[in-house]
């Protein structure tokens, strides 16, 4: 784990990480460890969006609206809505964003106040947007102008190899092509963009345009610096 978690980490102006605790993931009785990671980012009328939130507890909650009132709350993709409907229980003023189809696919009720689509960003001249579509999964991309902050979610995964313990997680990741240094999308995401190619090739290109100085990602090292390069590296199998 990145610890210490549940603590707000900053990492520029306006703009914090958390890291979570672990969690178990996978199929049938094949149960691996994942990191959780959620951003924190404070617009300019002092509201926050927590991006991806991880597990809730008392003094997270304390120490994160001593920044700002909580007003979004983002289920990125159809993965990373878990502990939405806890914190949406606590702050009940906060509004849930996520991808079209998350309420379908979700093993928990979650109600969703807005859908994120295509490039119309509920936060427009601060924070970017972009909707990627996948066949397994579709993401939303943030990107916060002020601080050139781009923030994912699976797109990209970047395990250290030194930080896992497990044999067999070392293993898949290393197969998966999700091992720092070189992270991007694991390999059956990869192929699951095959009829989405030419799509993923503008978003993608749209993502390096804004010139991110720095890239966050929910699993594993995340790009403090040189951004737009470290973004370039990752998609070489789709550019």
């Amino acid at each position: 784990m990145y610890e210490p978690i549940n603590v707000l980490k900053p990492v520029a102006p306006d703009v914090w990480i958390v890291d979570g605790p672990q969690i178990e993931f996978g199929f049938g009785s094949m149960k691996l460890p994942f990191t959780t990671r959620m951003t924190v980012l404070r617009l300019r009328n002092g509201d926050l969006i927590l991006h991806s939130p991880v597990a809730l507890t008392p003094a997270l909650r304390s120490a994160i609206e001593m920044l700002g009132p909580v007003r979004f709350l983002v289920a990125p993709n159809s993965l990373h809505y878990w502990w939405v409907p806890d914190w949406k229980a606590a702050v009940a003023r906060a509004d849930v964003l996520a991808v079209r189809g998350l309420q379908k696919r979700a093993k928990r009720p979650i109600e969703v106040d807005r859908l994120l689509v295509g490039r119309d960003s509920p936060w427009p001249g601060e924070i970017e947007m972009l909707v990627v579509r996948g066949d397994v999964l579709t993401e939303a991309v943030l990107f916060h102008r002020a601080s050139r902050t781009l923030v994912l979610t699976d797109l990209i995964e970047n395990f250290e190899p030194k930080r896992v313990h497990n044999w067999l997680f070392r293993l898949l990741i290393r197969l998966a092509g999700v091992a720092d240094p070189d992270g991007k999308a694991p390999i059956d995401m990869r192929l699951s963009f095959c009829r989405r190619r030419k799509a993923l090739q503008l978003a993608i290109h749209q993502m390096l345009a804004w010139h991110p100085e720095r890239v966050i990602v929910s699993h594993g090292r995340w790009y403090e610096k040189d951004g737009t390069a470290e973004l370039r590296r990752a998609f070489r199998w789709v550019l």
